[in-house]
């Protein structure tokens, strides 16, 4: 198996981006919430795909001599963690092999994207700005919700990766994040925010004149 460049800036496996520098793991574009040493244990599995990386390796990756814990629950609290931010099993691994007293492989194939790659594609996707898209959901759901700024989507993001239900109708009550039709007619105003997120002014409907951030995806 091909050996990724560990100084990359993302490196990609099936619907996830990592940013190893940033500490930051995406799914589909969206921010997904991971603790310091679950995105460590994915972070040390990813700079060896394909190989066995093993306990010890781990311990002394994460925690120093000094440091007293019961390492063996730590570790596999940590380890359940990262499975579920992928939505992997340890049963059927997509991502995250088992080896039992040995230590944990990367088991799918990793893609990288260098820094020219990157450059290039943001260059080619700011090309968008001043065009006029339709609304689209690939879920063909009639409404998808759109934060108004970029401070409301962060915020999303992360009640959704929290799964807080409350935290996200409150957004909505409040008006930092909207329902929008389908079909509704947008024009992009600015050039890529965070990950593959536009600003958009909205064109017709309940909405009209307003301006949100809409994934690429949602650009038909």
């Amino acid at each position: 198996m091909q050996q990724p460049d560990p100084g990359s800036a993302v490196l990609r496996f099936d619907v996830y981006a990592v940013d190893l520098r940033a500490g930051e793991l995406f799914k589909s574009g969206r921010k997904i919430k991971l603790q310091e040493q679950p995105f460590q244990i994915l972070a040390m599995l990813l700079e060896h795909p394909g190989e066995v990386v093993n306990r010890k390796e781990l311990r002394e990756r994460l925690w120093s001599e000094d440091t007293f814990v019961d390492f063996e629950h730590s570790l596999n609290t940590a380890i359940k963690k990262l499975r579920h931010a992928l939505n992997d099993e340890a049963e059927k691994p997509r991502f995250i092999e088992t080896l039992r007293r040995r230590g944990y492989r990367f088991v799918a194939s990793i893609a990288e994207t260098s820094q020219t790659e990157s450059q290039a594609t943001k260059e080619k996707t700011n090309n968008l700005v001043g065009k006029v898209f339709v609304l689209r959901d690939e879920l063909s759901s009639d409404f998808v919700s759109v934060p108004i700024d970029e401070t409301a989507l962060k915020e999303q993001q992360k009640l959704e990766a929290a799964e807080d239900d409350l935290g996200l109708s409150l957004l909505f009550a409040d008006g930092k994040v909207l329902m929008v039709k389908t079909g509704t007619r947008v024009k992009v105003l600015g050039g890529e925010i965070g990950n593959f997120c536009y600003e958009v002014r909205i064109l017709a409907g309940e909405h009209t004149a307003k301006t949100a951030i809409v994934p690429r995806k949602y650009l038909g």
